[in-house]
């Protein structure tokens, strides 16, 4: 399934939101060791707000198989469809 780019724009802005800073440019291979202080509770942050955003949930497994940004815009693109 194709990833639109609405959905990077769409991380791009929660991460400036959560993380507090705009300079963060997100790619499909952006790990949680790429961005200071992403630690297991912004993990939490984005998820909620990944969820929010886009009226979908996740269930433990999937979070689970979450590596990259790239993971996270994939399952949002198949549960929003």
């Amino acid at each position: 399934m194709e990833v639109k780019s609405e959905i990077y724009v769409g991380l791009t802005e929660i991460f400036h939101d959560i993380f507090l800073r705009d300079t963060i440019a997100l790619t499909p291979a952006t790990t949680a060791a790429d961005v200071e202080g992403w630690d297991s509770f912004k993990q939490l942050e984005i998820v909620l707000a990944a969820e929010a955003r886009w009226g979908i949930r996740f269930s433990t497994r999937e979070l689970d198989r979450l590596a990259c940004v790239g993971d996270l815009a994939h399952a949002i693109a198949a549960k929003a469809g």
